[in-house]
Order: structure tokens, then C-alpha cells, then sequence
């Protein structure tokens, strides 16, 4: 017991310590870009910062690249277009420079800032359109600021100053509806001033985001000791258990598909077996897919196991909702009803088919978590391959815990209710019900996942 209780302190110091400033709330998938423009009166100068989270990083390795900076800021030059009164303005690149911040797991990010200018006559009013094209089907932020240095900016639909600190420091709040700025049209005029009502919104944390920070930077310390290894563990399983109880991936419907399918305990846990192989097996395939292609955008193989996800969902659900309708609409057969005891009679015929519990487990853990993967590749670029596969099976594990007990839970629940005389009959059309909602949420699901 004291043992234990060391081991909760010191997670818990893990989680209120500092944690690492450059992860990416957005995804380890990332390309980031944060645009400042400052407006003169014979030219425009734009500083873009690209920001590659450990992701993108690993598989491009431009540590190991000779001549990237330039050779992507050059990229970069091209793909911005900055135009006066609809007229496009030559841009070029003054300067290159490369960082490569540490990130989670022990990997390293990248941060490119690349300087350039437009020569542009603005000694009279104009409008001004800038606009970002590079990555265009990269997932990130995207941010632009303005200011004017001896030109007044009329109402900028931008803010003056960074929500982010230029990509150092993302803004929890804004997660949910995070920047998506590509071109910005300004107005501008001879004078000084900038009129504007927008400001830079301030950040705040979750506790599931420290707890994933804490989680990662324990997976990257150099100094693995047994005590570290352990608490890295417990960490893994309560990140994975926190998973689970969110919405999304077909997870929240397996509880519920269980309760109005009959459904026992050996099934709860056919399905929570299900989701830890599944989950395991799909981080590790994705994990060598990215190691051995630097042309893979992570996020779109991530798109497409959530279609694939909710397309099983919902053909489960479709399955479900036939099968429950052929039986509710039979009659019942003399002596068949509720003579077979308490708790039974009202689904004799609703008993959940393995291949159905099978896809749905498949379903809960079809799409990686991106937090195991980035753990998983922190751990093989460290050497530790085998403690990076450790992890992942124990964040499986996490998820298969809460979705087993929620399922035993509600499966108990469901006899207990049965068995009151006065309840029994209302069960009878508890399989449609649950059946629709797989449905539902499957459709959801694929519809989340080809528009997102």
C-alpha cells in the first residue's frame, strides 16, 4: 500500500510539474503556419514560421538535409501570394532559419522562419490581399497578425498580435474551433493607427492534455529507471481509460449494443479483447507505415480508418436494426413468452452473434490514438522499441477496461430492471431502440470523418 501510494504521488507531482511548451494540442500530425505582416509604405514584409510537429519531423528529417532551410523557405516564397488593387507583387526571401525544439516522447519538432518582402507602391489608399498556399492539405494552424509601420490598417479582419506567440504556445480554448487563416484583404491608407477589435486570445489546460504532456515527456526522459518505467505505465492506462469514455470511433454505442442484445459478461469482454488487439495492432502498422514513407500524411490515413470505422458501424448497425424489427414484429409463440424466468423471456431471441461483437470491438479500435503513436516512434527513435510496444498495449488495455465495466455495468443493470415484474414488458423493444442508435452514431461517424 505504501508503495502504491508513492507511485499516485508521484504521478500526480508529474501532472502539476511544468510540462513541455512546444506540444501541438492540434495533433503530432501537424504542419503549422503563423504569418506576420507588417504593412510599409513601399513594401510588405511577411515573416512566416512553419511549424512541423514530431510527426511530419521524423518522417522528413530535415536535420539530416543539407541546404533545407532555404530550400523550404524558397517553397514557402512561392506559395505565398501577396497582391496590391488585385495585382500580384513579386515576393522574395531574405533570410532562412531552422530550430528544432524539443517535443514530446523525445522527439523533436521543427521551426522554420522564413523573412520575406514584397515591393509595393502604397503612398495612397489600397487594398492589399495576402494569401497562404504552401501544404494546403496539411492538418494545423493557421494564423496571420498585421501591423502597419507608417500605414494605418482600416478595421484589419486580423489581430496585431499572436493568439499562439507564433506557434510556441497553442490556446487550449480555441482548440475545439482552432485558426484556419489563409488570406487576409486588407485595407490600408497613408498614416499610422490600426483599428480592430479583435485580440489575441489566451490559453488555458485540461487535465487530459497535461496528463498526456506528463505522459510523453516520461516516455522521453534519458533516465528510464524501473520507478519512471512503472509510473509511465500507470499513465498509459489512464490515458487509454480516458479515451474511451469520450465520444467518437463507435466506443460510446458498445455499452449500450451490449444492454439491448442480451448481452453477458463473457461478451463485455469479447468486445474489450477486441478493441486492445485492434488498437495495439493498428498503432504498430501505422507507426511502420510512417517510419518507411516520409510521402504519408498521418492525418489522412487517420481520415480514412474513421470512415472505415463508421461505414462498420453503421453497416452493424443496419444489421442490428433488421434483425431486431424480423423479431419484434413476430407473434410471440404459445409457451415461448416469459415462462423462461426472470430477466430472460424478454430476449431469448436477441443474443449478440460473435462476428457482430467482434466488428464492433474492431470498430472502437480501429483508429489509433495519436498520442500512442507518437509514443510508440519516441520510444524506437530512444531504442526502446520494446517499451514503446509495452505502452501501446497498456493504453489498449485502458480502453478495454472502461468499455468492459460501462458494459457490465449496463448489462446488469438491464437484468436487475428486468427482473421487476412491472418493468419486464418494456423491454421488448429495447433491441430496436439500441439498434437505432448504433445506426445513428455510425452514420455520424462516417459523415464526422469525410467532412472534418
Amino acid at each position: 500500500m505504501k508503495a502504491l501510494a508513492v507511485l499516485l504521488l508521484t504521478a500526480l507531482a508529474m501532472l502539476a510539474a511544468p510540462t513541455n511548451a512546444g506540444a501541438h494540442p492540434l495533433g503530432n500530425f501537424t504542419v503549422n503556419h503563423h504569418h506576420t505582416i507588417t504593412v510599409h509604405p513601399d513594401r510588405v514584409d511577411v515573416v512566416s514560421v512553419i511549424d512541423l510537429a514530431e510527426i511530419p519531423t521524423l518522417q522528413e528529417q530535415p536535420a539530416q538535409q543539407t541546404g533545407y532551410a532555404n530550400r523550404e523557405c524558397d517553397t514557402v516564397r512561392g506559395s505565398l501570394e501577396v497582391a496590391v488593387n488585385g495585382t500580384r507583387t513579386a515576393v522574395t526571401l531574405q533570410s532562412a532559419a531552422l530550430e528544432f525544439p524539443p517535443g514530446e516522447a523525445g522527439l523533436a519538432t521543427t521551426r522554420l522562419t522564413c523573412r520575406l518582402t514584397a515591393l509595393a507602391d502604397l503612398s495612397s489608399a489600397a487594398t492589399l490581399d495576402v494569401r497562404d498556399t504552401y501544404r494546403q492539405g496539411r492538418v494545423g494552424w493557421h494564423e496571420m497578425t498585421a501591423t502597419g509601420d507608417g500605414i494605418a490598417l482600416i478595421d484589419p479582419p486580423v489581430p496585431a498580435a499572436s493568439s499562439s506567440d507564433e506557434l510556441r504556445a497553442y490556446p487550449d480554448d480555441l482548440l475545439a474551433n482552432p485558426l484556419d487563416v489563409r488570406m487576409v484583404t486588407l485595407r490600408v491608407e497613408p498614416g499610422s493607427g490600426t483599428t480592430s477589435g479583435i485580440a489575441a486570445a489566451q490559453g488555458g489546460s485540461t487535465f487530459i492534455g497535461t496528463a498526456t504532456r506528463a505522459f510523453t515527456d516520461l516516455v522521453g526522459r534519458q533516465d528510464l529507471t524501473p520507478l519512471i518505467g512503472l509510473l509511465a505505465v500507470l499513465l498509459s492506462l489512464l490515458l487509454g481509460a480516458s479515451h474511451a469514455a469520450l465520444p467518437g470511433h463507435g466506443k460510446t454505442v458498445i455499452a449500450a449494443y451490449l444492454a439491448g442484445r442480451d448481452g453477458t459478461t463473457r461478451d463485455a469482454l469479447t468486445v474489450g479483447a477486441t478493441v486492445t488487439l485492434t488498437h495495439t495492432a493498428g498503432v504498430l502498422l501505422m507507426g511502420l507505415a510512417i517510419s518507411a514513407s516520409s510521402a504519408l500524411a498521418g492525418e489522412s490515413l487517420l481520415r480514412v480508418l474513421g470512415i472505415a470505422s463508421g461505414v462498420l458501424v453503421t453497416a452493424i448497425g443496419a444489421y442490428l436494426l433488421r434483425s431486431a424489427l424480423v423479431q419484434h414484429r413476430q407473434p410471440v409463440l404459445a409457451g415461448h413468452g416469459h415462462g423462461h424466468g426472470h430477466g430472460h423471456g424478454h430476449g431469448h431471441g436477441h443474443r449478440v452473434g460473435r462476428g457482430c461483437l467482434i466488428g464492433m470491438g474492431v470498430a472502437g479500435g480501429l483508429v489509433p490514438s495519436p498520442s500512442a503513436l507518437v509514443v510508440l516512434l519516441g520510444a524506437i527513435a530512444l531504442g526502446r522499441t520494446w517499451f514503446g510496444v509495452l505502452l501501446v498495449l497498456a493504453y489498449g488495455l485502458g480502453m478495454a477496461t472502461t468499455l468492459t465495466a460501462v458494459g457490465l455495468l449496463l448489462v446488469r443493470l438491464r437484468d436487475r430492471l428486468a427482473a421487476v415484474e412491472r418493468f419486464r414488458d418494456r423491454f421488448t423493444a429495447l433491441p430496436v431502440l439500441t439498434a437505432g442508435l448504433v445506426l445513428v452514431v455510425g452514420i455520424g461517424l462516417t459523415a464526422r470523418a469525410l467532412f472534418e
